[in-house]
């Protein structure tokens, strides 16, 4: 018999808007015995990402709802704690769809599961930079954005974890790279820690003034991460031919209706002849590539070459106020919750 106790984040209701009181639950349970041929990994860093947001409403998106009752998704780092595969030893640590929870069992042949080298950078870059999101930046920027050197690429929500990779890759192809975040500090961090160009602060009133003056080349690339104000500004300076690679639109994540938000396709769509190439993608897309970048990313991070910054909350009971703040751009880069050493 298991001698753990699991907590764990469920939803017990679906938000209407903004997360309020009673809509996630902590809930405790012991953990299950493994079975032949499963391992039991106990969480160490859970990763937040604005797209757990979407998941938590009862419309098909891309990906399916979280059930009632259920764990909230999030991928974490993990440390094999028991094992019945041969495929995994105690001590092995891995990245998996845990959920927000402290233990996890799956079977040892489960997909999305992969070692790390807990050697080379911090365990956590793997859920940043080094990780998914790093990834999602990576493939949308060089397999949809397709940038060349000399052009101009324009990301949004800058300093986060994607942003903060499609900037840095973009400057190693020689382009020039403009950034969109909320407030100084951030504006800063990214033009002198991360090496943009340029970065306008979409929070001091002069958006489409600023961009403006920082692409005075027009736009051939724009990463969108958020969507809304960013989005429309972004559209009057798009050259011909360009190309929009769309990750997400957090913006809009906490909207009451869905149907009735402007999204990025409505303004792409709308520009007529004009219009950029622009379509929604999913890093899975690359999923055969994912060992090959992964590795990519975590050398780069290794080596210096690829800067980045984190905000970490203590604790499963703190995820929902963590991940309702990054919603709102509270945090400062990738938002992570450290769980156990």
């Amino acid at each position: 018999m298991s001698a753990h106790t699991n907590r764990k984040i469920v939803l017990n209701q679906r938000p209407q808007g903004e997360i309020q009181e009673g809509d996630l639950l902590l809930k405790e349970e012991p953990v299950r015995d493994i079975r032949d041929g499963e391992v039991l990994v106990q969480t160490l860093w859970l990763s937040l990402d604005p797209y757990m947001r979407p998941r938590m409403n009862d419309s098909k998106g891309y990906m399916d709802p979280i059930g009632i009752g259920e764990p909230i998704v999030g991928e974490s780092v993990a440390r094999v704690i028991e094992s019945k595969s041969d495929k995994y030893q105690v001590g092995d640590i891995v990245t998996c769809y845990s959920g927000w929870q402290e233990y996890c069992s799956f079977p040892g042949d489960a997909p999305m599961v992969y070692k790390v080298d807990a050697g080379s950078v911090p365990l956590q870059a793997y859920l940043g930079v080094a990780g998914m999101p790093g990834r999602t930046g990576y493939c949308g920027l060089m397999y949809v954005g397709k940038p060349k050197a000399g052009e101009t690429v324009v990301v949004s929500a800058a300093s986060g974890p994607v942003g903060t990779v499609v900037g840095q890759t973009a400057k190693q192809q020689g382009c020039r790279v403009v950034g969109v975040a909320g407030g100084e500090e951030k504006c800063r961090f990214v033009v002198e820690e991360l090496g943009f160009d340029a970065c306008v602060d979409y929070k001091a009133g002069n958006l489409e003034a600023d961009l403006k003056a920082a692409c005075p080349d027009g736009i051939d690339v724009y990463f969108e991460n958020v969507g809304g104000e960013v989005t429309r500004a972004v559209a009057k300076l798009l050259n011909k031919g360009s190309r929009v690679p769309i990750c997400g639109y957090v913006s809009a994540y906490n909207a009451e209706d869905a149907s009735k938000v402007e999204t990025p396709f409505h303004v792409f769509g709308a520009m007529g002849e004009n219009k950029p190439e622009h379509r929604f993608f999913l890093v899975t897309e690359w999923q055969d590539k994912h060992q090959e970048i992964t590795k990519l990313l975590a050398d780069q991070v290794a080596s210096g070459k690829l800067k980045y910054r984190e905000t970490v909350a203590e604790g499963l009971e703190n995820a929902p106020e963590a991940f309702k703040g990054m919603l709102k751009g509270k945090n400062f880069g990738k938002q992570l919750v450290h769980i156990a050493d």
